[in-house]
């Protein structure tokens, strides 16, 4: 004779609710993270009966979202101050882009009539001018570009034989005995330096004068 096995009966209702603790916490699935959208379906579960909720639950979810909606307000300003901040970057590398390039033109503006007389001296007949003449132009070239120069600010380091010598504005290049010049002091320019203001472009090519028999 078949024994019936032994069944535990459990209601359909029983199977329906679950505890809340049971329950693994919906969740957006596009953030990973409890929504609003989410948290209110959890609510009407538990009004319903759906779901079997704990006693203060109905105030710890309405904690949550306001605590979920204050999040997403807050979020949603830190993404617009982000955009913000980027498009001031654009901005401000473009500004930078265009006060370069005003800077720039301005430098070949005042460059361009020292070219015109470079190019009207090349053009004239060489065969009829004497070195002197030649020199002269070329002198007076020079003068208008260091003019142009000086109108930016440049100013040239050209230090006189016997002055001391200055690291800060002097490349020495050697040292050479002397019985006129101080040891230490400049004995001759080999090349003039230039200046910005206080900041030194080039320093002036120079050498230095040393005790005689050294």
């Amino acid at each position: 004779m078949t024994q019936a096995s032994e069944v535990n009966p459990v209601s359909n209702e029983t199977k329906r609710k679950k505890t809340v603790q049971q329950t693994e916490g919906p969740k957006n699935e596009s953030t990973g993270r409890l929504d609003l959208e989410t948290l209110e379906q959890i609510r009407n579960a538990a009004r319903s009966g759906e779901i079997e909720a704990p006693a203060g639950a109905e105030d710890i979810i309405e904690t949550l979202r306001a605590t979920l909606a204050e999040h997403d307000e807050l979020f949603n300003r830190f993404q617009r101050l982000a955009a913000d901040y980027q498009n001031f970057q654009r901005r401000a590398a473009a500004n930078e882009r265009e006060a370069r390039t005003s800077a720039t033109i301005g430098v070949v503006q005042s460059v361009l009539p020292v070219m015109d007389h470079f190019d009207l001296a090349l053009s004239q007949d060489t065969s009829t001018a004497t070195a002197e003449q030649i020199a002269g132009g070329v002198r007076m070239i020079r003068d208008e570009l260091m003019r142009v120069l000086q109108g930016f600010g440049v100013t040239m380091i050209n230090p006189s034989p016997g002055e001391s010598f200055d690291p800060s504005e002097h490349e020495a290049m050697l040292q050479q005995p002397s019985d006129d010049v101080e040891p230490g002091h400049v004995l001759q320019v080999l090349g003039v330096g230039y200046r910005l203001g206080d900041r030194v472009i080039r320093p002036a090519k120079v050498i230095v004068a040393a005790a005689p028999g050294e």
